[in-house]
Protein backbone atom coordinates (compact mmCIF):
# COMPACT_ATOMS: atom_id res chain seq x y z
CA UNK A 1 0.00 0.00 0.00
CA UNK A 2 1.23 3.43 -1.03
CA UNK A 3 0.82 6.87 0.99
CA UNK A 4 -2.62 7.20 -0.89
CA UNK A 5 -4.73 5.27 1.80
CA UNK A 6 -2.71 7.39 4.93
CA UNK A 7 -3.64 10.46 2.72
CA UNK A 8 -7.06 9.54 2.57
CA UNK A 9 -7.49 8.94 6.25
CA UNK A 10 -6.28 12.19 7.02
CA UNK A 11 -7.94 14.10 4.02
CA UNK A 12 -5.28 16.79 4.52
CA UNK A 13 -6.89 19.55 1.88
CA UNK A 14 -4.67 22.40 1.74
CA UNK A 15 -1.37 23.56 2.94
CA UNK A 16 -1.72 24.85 6.45
CA UNK A 17 -1.11 28.42 7.49
CA UNK A 18 1.95 29.54 9.58
CA UNK A 19 0.24 28.92 13.62
CA UNK A 20 -0.70 31.59 15.60
CA UNK A 21 0.46 31.79 19.05
CA UNK A 22 -2.42 30.13 20.10
CA UNK A 23 -2.49 27.31 17.39
CA UNK A 24 -3.60 23.77 18.66
CA UNK A 25 -1.65 22.23 15.87
CA UNK A 26 1.93 23.67 15.20
CA UNK A 27 4.09 21.70 12.91
CA UNK A 28 5.83 19.11 15.86
CA UNK A 29 2.27 18.65 16.80
CA UNK A 30 1.12 18.04 13.27
CA UNK A 31 4.37 15.70 12.70
CA UNK A 32 3.76 13.47 15.90
CA UNK A 33 0.21 13.34 14.30
CA UNK A 34 1.18 12.21 11.37
CA UNK A 35 3.55 9.61 13.24
CA UNK A 36 0.79 8.25 15.48
CA UNK A 37 -1.67 7.71 12.36
CA UNK A 38 0.93 5.86 10.71
CA UNK A 39 2.08 3.70 13.14
CA UNK A 40 -1.81 2.30 14.11
CA UNK A 41 -2.14 1.89 10.19
CA UNK A 42 0.92 -0.38 9.77
CA UNK A 43 0.07 -2.36 13.19
CA UNK A 44 -4.08 -2.73 12.40
CA UNK A 45 -3.34 -3.81 8.97
CA UNK A 46 -0.21 -5.76 8.01
CA UNK A 47 -2.30 -7.43 5.16
CA UNK A 48 -3.03 -3.95 3.74
CA UNK A 49 0.51 -3.00 3.96
CA UNK A 50 1.59 -6.21 2.06
CA UNK A 51 1.02 -6.60 -1.38
CA UNK A 52 -1.55 -9.44 -3.08
CA UNK A 53 -0.04 -12.84 -2.78
CA UNK A 54 0.66 -14.42 -6.25
CA UNK A 55 -1.59 -16.49 -7.88
CA UNK A 56 -1.78 -20.32 -7.22
CA UNK A 57 -0.16 -21.97 -9.90
CA UNK A 58 -1.76 -25.28 -11.47
CA UNK A 59 -1.15 -27.80 -14.42
CA UNK A 60 -3.94 -29.53 -15.95
CA UNK A 61 -2.41 -31.73 -18.77
CA UNK A 62 -4.43 -33.02 -21.88
CA UNK A 63 -4.37 -35.75 -24.34
CA UNK A 64 -6.28 -36.54 -26.93
CA UNK A 65 -9.12 -38.49 -25.38
CA UNK A 66 -9.30 -36.57 -22.01
CA UNK A 67 -12.76 -37.01 -20.73
CA UNK A 68 -14.17 -32.84 -21.47
CA UNK A 69 -15.85 -32.38 -18.74
CA UNK A 70 -12.90 -33.16 -16.41
CA UNK A 71 -10.52 -31.07 -17.92
CA UNK A 72 -12.93 -28.08 -18.53
CA UNK A 73 -14.50 -28.11 -14.89
CA UNK A 74 -11.81 -28.85 -13.40
CA UNK A 75 -9.94 -25.62 -15.05
CA UNK A 76 -12.93 -23.14 -15.49
CA UNK A 77 -13.54 -23.92 -11.63
CA UNK A 78 -9.80 -23.39 -10.20
CA UNK A 79 -9.56 -19.91 -12.81
CA UNK A 80 -13.01 -18.43 -10.91
CA UNK A 81 -10.81 -19.07 -7.80
CA UNK A 82 -8.37 -17.01 -9.21
CA UNK A 83 -5.71 -19.41 -9.63
CA UNK A 84 -3.50 -19.17 -12.88
CA UNK A 85 -4.39 -22.91 -14.42
CA UNK A 86 -1.70 -24.08 -17.23
CA UNK A 87 -3.69 -26.16 -19.73
CA UNK A 88 -0.63 -28.28 -21.61
CA UNK A 89 -0.76 -30.71 -24.50
CA UNK A 90 1.31 -34.30 -23.91
CA UNK A 91 0.30 -34.83 -27.73
CA UNK A 92 3.98 -34.08 -29.56
CA UNK A 93 3.92 -30.90 -31.41
CA UNK A 94 0.22 -30.50 -31.17
CA UNK A 95 -1.45 -27.88 -28.74
CA UNK A 96 -5.05 -28.92 -30.29
CA UNK A 97 -6.15 -32.34 -28.90
CA UNK A 98 -9.30 -33.93 -30.18
CA UNK A 99 -10.97 -34.82 -26.38
CA UNK A 100 -13.77 -37.35 -26.25
CA UNK A 101 -16.88 -37.31 -27.52
CA UNK A 102 -15.79 -35.29 -30.35
CA UNK A 103 -14.96 -32.30 -28.16
CA UNK A 104 -12.08 -29.92 -29.52
CA UNK A 105 -9.84 -28.18 -26.92
CA UNK A 106 -6.86 -26.11 -27.76
CA UNK A 107 -4.03 -26.08 -24.38
CA UNK A 108 -1.90 -23.07 -23.43
CA UNK A 109 1.24 -24.69 -24.15
CA UNK A 110 2.68 -27.69 -24.78
CA UNK A 111 4.20 -29.79 -21.56
CA UNK A 112 7.31 -29.74 -22.75
CA UNK A 113 7.56 -25.85 -22.69
CA UNK A 114 6.75 -25.52 -19.50
CA UNK A 115 7.87 -28.50 -17.44
CA UNK A 116 10.64 -26.51 -15.79
CA UNK A 117 7.69 -24.17 -13.97
CA UNK A 118 7.01 -24.63 -10.12
CA UNK A 119 3.12 -25.74 -9.70
CA UNK A 120 0.99 -25.38 -6.27
CA UNK A 121 -1.18 -28.44 -7.93
CA UNK A 122 -1.51 -30.98 -10.61
CA UNK A 123 -4.82 -32.57 -11.31
CA UNK A 124 -4.83 -35.32 -13.98
CA UNK A 125 -8.39 -35.89 -15.40
CA UNK A 126 -9.82 -39.12 -17.15
CA UNK A 127 -11.14 -40.85 -19.83
CA UNK A 128 -9.84 -43.03 -22.08
CA UNK A 129 -7.76 -43.46 -23.89
CA UNK A 130 -6.73 -40.27 -22.45
CA UNK A 131 -5.65 -41.34 -19.27
CA UNK A 132 -3.19 -44.07 -20.80
CA UNK A 133 -1.52 -41.50 -22.89
CA UNK A 134 -0.76 -39.38 -19.46
CA UNK A 135 0.52 -42.40 -18.06
CA UNK A 136 2.90 -43.38 -20.90
CA UNK A 137 4.23 -39.57 -21.05
CA UNK A 138 7.59 -39.70 -19.54
CA UNK A 139 8.12 -35.97 -19.29
CA UNK A 140 4.64 -35.55 -17.21
CA UNK A 141 5.40 -38.97 -14.99
CA UNK A 142 9.21 -37.04 -13.94
CA UNK A 143 6.74 -33.86 -13.49
CA UNK A 144 4.39 -35.07 -11.40
CA UNK A 145 7.08 -37.54 -9.58
CA UNK A 146 9.23 -34.31 -8.44
CA UNK A 147 6.37 -32.28 -7.48
CA UNK A 148 4.98 -34.94 -4.71
CA UNK A 149 8.37 -35.47 -3.64
CA UNK A 150 8.38 -31.84 -2.43
CA UNK A 151 5.14 -32.00 -0.50
CA UNK A 152 2.97 -30.66 -3.00
CA UNK A 153 -0.63 -31.16 -3.88
CA UNK A 154 -1.71 -33.23 -6.36
CA UNK A 155 -5.03 -35.13 -7.94
CA UNK A 156 -6.47 -37.14 -10.05
CA UNK A 157 -10.51 -38.26 -11.45
CA UNK A 158 -12.04 -40.96 -13.40
CA UNK A 159 -9.51 -43.55 -14.72
CA UNK A 160 -6.77 -41.61 -14.27
CA UNK A 161 -5.80 -42.23 -10.17
CA UNK A 162 -6.05 -45.78 -11.45
CA UNK A 163 -4.16 -45.44 -14.55
CA UNK A 164 -1.65 -43.14 -14.16
CA UNK A 165 -1.21 -42.10 -10.53
CA UNK A 166 -1.33 -45.99 -9.38
CA UNK A 167 1.01 -46.98 -12.07
CA UNK A 168 3.69 -44.78 -11.14
CA UNK A 169 3.63 -45.91 -7.28
CA UNK A 170 1.78 -42.39 -6.26
CA UNK A 171 -1.46 -43.57 -4.37
CA UNK A 172 0.62 -46.52 -2.33
CA UNK A 173 -0.49 -46.34 1.20
CA UNK A 174 -3.04 -43.92 0.67
CA UNK A 175 -7.11 -44.08 0.42
CA UNK A 176 -8.13 -43.10 -3.32
CA UNK A 177 -11.17 -43.61 -5.36
CA UNK A 178 -11.36 -43.58 -8.74
CA UNK A 179 -14.10 -44.40 -11.90
CA UNK A 180 -16.14 -47.49 -10.70
CA UNK A 181 -15.83 -49.51 -13.10
CA UNK A 182 -11.66 -48.79 -12.88
CA UNK A 183 -11.36 -49.89 -8.88
CA UNK A 184 -9.82 -53.20 -9.66
CA UNK A 185 -6.95 -51.62 -11.88
CA UNK A 186 -5.98 -50.01 -8.18
CA UNK A 187 -2.32 -51.48 -6.91
CA UNK A 188 -3.21 -53.23 -4.02
CA UNK A 189 -0.93 -51.01 -1.77
CA UNK A 190 -4.03 -48.75 -2.16
CA UNK A 191 -6.80 -48.27 -0.01
CA UNK A 192 -9.65 -48.05 -2.24
CA UNK A 193 -12.87 -46.63 -1.32
CA UNK A 194 -15.83 -45.32 -3.30
CA UNK A 195 -16.58 -41.74 -1.63
CA UNK A 196 -16.98 -39.30 -4.70
CA UNK A 197 -13.71 -37.23 -3.68
CA UNK A 198 -11.48 -38.54 -1.36
CA UNK A 199 -8.76 -36.64 0.23
CA UNK A 200 -5.53 -38.55 1.47
CA UNK A 201 -2.74 -35.86 2.67
CA UNK A 202 -1.49 -33.63 0.05
CA UNK A 203 -3.91 -36.34 -2.48
CA UNK A 204 -7.02 -35.80 -4.10
CA UNK A 205 -9.04 -38.33 -6.15
CA UNK A 206 -12.83 -38.51 -7.41
CA UNK A 207 -15.09 -40.86 -9.25
CA UNK A 208 -16.04 -39.37 -12.96
CA UNK A 209 -17.88 -36.31 -14.48
CA UNK A 210 -20.45 -36.55 -12.62
CA UNK A 211 -18.56 -35.68 -9.50
CA UNK A 212 -16.25 -33.20 -11.45
CA UNK A 213 -17.68 -29.80 -9.74
CA UNK A 214 -17.48 -31.76 -6.31
CA UNK A 215 -13.49 -32.56 -6.87
CA UNK A 216 -12.60 -28.91 -8.34
CA UNK A 217 -14.35 -27.38 -5.52
CA UNK A 218 -12.44 -29.39 -2.81
CA UNK A 219 -9.33 -28.56 -4.93
CA UNK A 220 -9.76 -24.81 -4.31
CA UNK A 221 -10.69 -25.18 -0.82
CA UNK A 222 -7.12 -27.34 -0.75
CA UNK A 223 -5.50 -24.52 -2.38
CA UNK A 224 -7.35 -21.64 -0.60
CA UNK A 225 -9.16 -22.83 2.21
CA UNK A 226 -12.86 -22.98 3.26
CA UNK A 227 -14.14 -19.65 2.71
CA UNK A 228 -12.65 -19.32 -0.90
CA UNK A 229 -14.56 -22.59 -2.09
CA UNK A 230 -17.96 -21.34 -0.99
CA UNK A 231 -17.20 -18.13 -2.82
CA UNK A 232 -16.69 -19.66 -5.93
CA UNK A 233 -19.46 -22.88 -5.42
CA UNK A 234 -21.96 -19.83 -4.67
CA UNK A 235 -22.81 -18.53 -7.80
CA UNK A 236 -22.04 -21.82 -9.81
CA UNK A 237 -25.68 -22.79 -8.77
CA UNK A 238 -24.41 -26.35 -7.84
CA UNK A 239 -26.51 -29.05 -6.72
CA UNK A 240 -28.09 -28.84 -2.94
CA UNK A 241 -27.52 -32.89 -2.82
CA UNK A 242 -24.96 -34.36 -4.78
CA UNK A 243 -25.43 -38.28 -6.42
CA UNK A 244 -29.36 -37.97 -5.70
CA UNK A 245 -31.75 -38.55 -8.61
CA UNK A 246 -32.51 -35.50 -10.90
CA UNK A 247 -35.78 -33.88 -11.99
CA UNK A 248 -37.04 -30.85 -14.14
CA UNK A 249 -40.64 -29.09 -13.95
CA UNK A 250 -42.45 -29.72 -16.87
CA UNK A 251 -45.78 -27.72 -18.17
CA UNK A 252 -47.66 -27.97 -21.47
CA UNK A 253 -46.32 -31.13 -21.75
CA UNK A 254 -45.93 -32.16 -25.45
CA UNK A 255 -43.28 -35.47 -27.23
CA UNK A 256 -40.04 -34.33 -28.21
CA UNK A 257 -39.49 -37.89 -29.94
CA UNK A 258 -38.12 -36.50 -33.04
CA UNK A 259 -36.44 -40.12 -33.87
CA UNK A 260 -33.05 -41.99 -32.95
CA UNK A 261 -30.43 -39.44 -34.09
CA UNK A 262 -31.84 -35.54 -33.19
CA UNK A 263 -29.43 -33.01 -35.10
CA UNK A 264 -28.96 -30.16 -32.60
CA UNK A 265 -27.20 -27.33 -32.68
CA UNK A 266 -24.78 -26.07 -30.40
CA UNK A 267 -23.58 -22.33 -31.08
CA UNK A 268 -20.31 -20.78 -29.01
CA UNK A 269 -19.05 -17.40 -28.72
CA UNK A 270 -16.14 -15.86 -27.28
CA UNK A 271 -17.46 -15.44 -23.55
CA UNK A 272 -19.36 -18.61 -24.18
CA UNK A 273 -19.35 -20.77 -20.75
CA UNK A 274 -17.41 -23.42 -21.44
CA UNK A 275 -18.59 -25.96 -18.36
CA UNK A 276 -22.05 -25.62 -19.94
CA UNK A 277 -20.97 -25.88 -23.50
CA UNK A 278 -19.09 -29.02 -23.02
CA UNK A 279 -21.73 -30.50 -20.33
CA UNK A 280 -24.10 -30.17 -23.52
CA UNK A 281 -22.22 -31.26 -25.80
CA UNK A 282 -20.33 -34.27 -24.22
CA UNK A 283 -23.66 -35.61 -22.97
CA UNK A 284 -25.84 -35.41 -25.90
CA UNK A 285 -23.36 -37.26 -27.86
CA UNK A 286 -23.28 -39.91 -25.33
CA UNK A 287 -27.23 -40.11 -25.77
CA UNK A 288 -26.00 -40.99 -29.36
CA UNK A 289 -27.72 -37.52 -30.82
CA UNK A 290 -25.52 -35.61 -33.47
CA UNK A 291 -24.54 -32.85 -32.15
CA UNK A 292 -22.72 -29.73 -34.39
CA UNK A 293 -21.08 -27.21 -32.46
CA UNK A 294 -21.01 -24.18 -34.89
CA UNK A 295 -18.82 -20.62 -34.37
CA UNK A 296 -20.41 -17.21 -34.40
CA UNK A 297 -16.86 -15.90 -34.44
CA UNK A 298 -14.58 -15.60 -37.94
CA UNK A 299 -12.58 -18.95 -37.16
CA UNK A 300 -13.38 -21.96 -35.54
CA UNK A 301 -11.32 -21.43 -32.16
CA UNK A 302 -13.16 -19.37 -29.68
CA UNK A 303 -11.80 -18.45 -26.44
CA UNK A 304 -14.43 -19.21 -23.95
CA UNK A 305 -15.32 -17.13 -20.43
CA UNK A 306 -12.71 -18.61 -18.53
CA UNK A 307 -10.06 -18.31 -20.91
CA UNK A 308 -10.74 -21.97 -22.21
CA UNK A 309 -10.03 -22.01 -25.75
CA UNK A 310 -12.77 -24.69 -27.59
CA UNK A 311 -12.90 -25.80 -31.15
CA UNK A 312 -15.46 -25.62 -33.08
CA UNK A 313 -17.19 -28.15 -35.81
CA UNK A 314 -17.96 -25.54 -38.04
CA UNK A 315 -18.58 -21.76 -38.52
CA UNK A 316 -22.04 -20.53 -38.13
CA UNK A 317 -22.69 -19.99 -41.59
CA UNK A 318 -21.64 -23.23 -42.64
CA UNK A 319 -24.37 -25.18 -39.97
CA UNK A 320 -27.23 -23.89 -41.96
CA UNK A 321 -26.73 -26.13 -44.80
CA UNK A 322 -29.03 -28.23 -42.64
CA UNK A 323 -32.25 -28.57 -40.45
CA UNK A 324 -32.09 -28.99 -36.70
CA UNK A 325 -34.51 -30.82 -34.43
CA UNK A 326 -33.09 -28.80 -31.56
CA UNK A 327 -31.37 -25.67 -30.83
CA UNK A 328 -29.36 -24.75 -27.71
CA UNK A 329 -27.52 -21.78 -26.38
CA UNK A 330 -24.78 -22.18 -23.74
CA UNK A 331 -24.79 -19.12 -21.51
CA UNK A 332 -21.78 -17.00 -20.03
CA UNK A 333 -22.76 -13.08 -20.34
CA UNK A 334 -20.37 -12.67 -23.24
CA UNK A 335 -21.65 -15.60 -25.07
CA UNK A 336 -25.05 -14.63 -24.43
CA UNK A 337 -24.62 -11.12 -25.85
CA UNK A 338 -22.83 -12.33 -29.22
CA UNK A 339 -25.66 -14.85 -29.57
CA UNK A 340 -28.30 -11.85 -29.44
CA UNK A 341 -26.28 -9.05 -31.64
CA UNK A 342 -26.01 -12.25 -34.19
CA UNK A 343 -28.92 -11.61 -36.94
CA UNK A 344 -27.91 -15.32 -38.32
CA UNK A 345 -28.53 -17.41 -35.03
CA UNK A 346 -31.33 -15.37 -33.79
CA UNK A 347 -33.67 -15.46 -37.53
CA UNK A 348 -32.46 -19.25 -36.68
CA UNK A 349 -34.29 -19.40 -33.60
CA UNK A 350 -36.58 -17.69 -34.14
CA UNK A 351 -37.19 -20.18 -37.57
CA UNK A 352 -37.70 -23.08 -35.10
CA UNK A 353 -40.07 -21.72 -32.58
CA UNK A 354 -42.61 -20.46 -35.46
CA UNK A 355 -42.35 -24.18 -36.70
CA UNK A 356 -42.92 -25.75 -32.92
CA UNK A 357 -39.35 -26.73 -33.01
CA UNK A 358 -37.36 -27.47 -30.04
CA UNK A 359 -35.21 -24.77 -28.47
CA UNK A 360 -32.88 -23.80 -24.96
CA UNK A 361 -30.81 -22.09 -23.00
CA UNK A 362 -29.05 -21.98 -20.14
CA UNK A 363 -27.85 -19.18 -17.73
CA UNK A 364 -27.73 -16.03 -19.32
CA UNK A 365 -28.67 -17.18 -22.64
CA UNK A 366 -32.66 -17.45 -21.76
CA UNK A 367 -32.27 -13.43 -20.24
CA UNK A 368 -29.89 -11.70 -22.74
CA UNK A 369 -30.73 -13.55 -25.70
CA UNK A 370 -33.91 -15.08 -26.06
CA UNK A 371 -36.17 -12.70 -23.91
CA UNK A 372 -35.33 -9.14 -25.73
CA UNK A 373 -35.67 -11.34 -28.86
CA UNK A 374 -39.33 -12.04 -28.23
CA UNK A 375 -38.76 -15.72 -27.68
CA UNK A 376 -39.83 -16.46 -24.14
CA UNK A 377 -43.15 -14.82 -25.08
CA UNK A 378 -45.97 -16.74 -23.15
CA UNK A 379 -43.74 -19.16 -22.13
CA UNK A 380 -42.59 -20.08 -18.09
CA UNK A 381 -38.70 -19.61 -18.29
CA UNK A 382 -35.51 -19.86 -15.78
CA UNK A 383 -31.96 -18.15 -15.93
CA UNK A 384 -29.28 -17.45 -14.53
CA UNK A 385 -30.52 -16.36 -10.67
CA UNK A 386 -29.39 -12.66 -11.01
CA UNK A 387 -30.83 -12.24 -13.91
CA UNK A 388 -34.48 -13.56 -13.27
CA UNK A 389 -35.22 -9.72 -13.11
CA UNK A 390 -34.41 -9.83 -16.69
CA UNK A 391 -37.36 -11.90 -17.76
CA UNK A 392 -40.54 -10.40 -17.74
CA UNK A 393 -42.44 -13.82 -16.38
CA UNK A 394 -40.75 -14.75 -13.67
CA UNK A 395 -43.41 -17.34 -11.78
CA UNK A 396 -41.56 -20.19 -12.25
CA UNK A 397 -37.81 -18.92 -12.68
CA UNK A 398 -37.14 -20.96 -8.97
CA UNK A 399 -36.71 -24.15 -11.16
CA UNK A 400 -33.29 -25.65 -11.82
CA UNK A 401 -34.87 -27.09 -15.03
CA UNK A 402 -37.94 -25.66 -16.64
CA UNK A 403 -39.76 -27.29 -19.94
CA UNK A 404 -42.08 -25.25 -21.41
CA UNK A 405 -43.75 -27.32 -24.10
CA UNK A 406 -40.77 -27.05 -26.55
CA UNK A 407 -39.07 -24.84 -24.75
CA UNK A 408 -36.04 -25.64 -21.94
CA UNK A 409 -34.24 -23.51 -19.80
CA UNK A 410 -31.68 -23.41 -17.06
CA UNK A 411 -30.14 -22.05 -14.32
CA UNK A 412 -26.09 -21.61 -14.58
CA UNK A 413 -23.24 -24.22 -14.42
CA UNK A 414 -24.04 -26.36 -11.64
CA UNK A 415 -27.31 -27.53 -13.30
CA UNK A 416 -26.07 -28.35 -16.77
CA UNK A 417 -25.50 -32.03 -16.09
CA UNK A 418 -29.61 -31.66 -15.40
CA UNK A 419 -30.10 -29.68 -17.88
CA UNK A 420 -28.55 -31.82 -20.60
CA UNK A 421 -30.00 -35.30 -18.81
CA UNK A 422 -33.27 -33.51 -18.95
CA UNK A 423 -33.21 -33.24 -23.15
CA UNK A 424 -32.01 -36.80 -22.77
CA UNK A 425 -34.99 -37.83 -21.07
CA UNK A 426 -36.86 -35.93 -23.45
CA UNK A 427 -35.68 -37.31 -26.24
CA UNK A 428 -34.62 -41.03 -25.38
CA UNK A 429 -36.98 -41.59 -22.14
CA UNK A 430 -35.99 -41.54 -18.55
CA UNK A 431 -34.15 -45.14 -18.67
CA UNK A 432 -31.44 -43.79 -21.22
CA UNK A 433 -31.28 -40.62 -18.86
CA UNK A 434 -30.88 -42.29 -15.92
CA UNK A 435 -28.16 -44.75 -17.32
CA UNK A 436 -26.28 -41.92 -18.12
CA UNK A 437 -26.67 -40.20 -15.67
CA UNK A 438 -25.22 -43.88 -13.51
CA UNK A 439 -22.48 -44.00 -16.29
CA UNK A 440 -21.01 -40.55 -15.08
CA UNK A 441 -21.22 -41.17 -11.74
CA UNK A 442 -23.89 -38.28 -11.54
CA UNK A 443 -26.40 -40.45 -9.58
Amino acid sequence: MATRPLASALTLSKTPRAPSSGSHHSPPALVRRLQTLTRALASSSPQAMASPPAPKKVLVPIANGTEPMEAVITIDVLRRAGADVAVASVEPGSATIAAAWGVKLAADALLADIADAEFDLISLPGGMPGASTLRDCKLLENVVREHVEKGKLYAAICAAPAVALGTWGLLNGLKATCYPSFMDKLPSEVHAVESRVQIDGKCVTSRGPGTAMEYSVVLVEQLYGKEKAEEVAGPMVMRPQHGVEFSMKELNSISWNVGETPNILVPIANGTEEMEATMIIDILRRAKANVVVASLEDKLEIVASRKVKMVADVLLDDALTQQYDLILLPGGLGGAEAYAKSDTLMGLIKKQAEANKLYGAICASPAIALEPHGLLKGKKATSYPAMWNKLADQSECKNRVLVDSNLITSQGPGTSMEFSLAIVEKLFGRERALELAKTMVFV
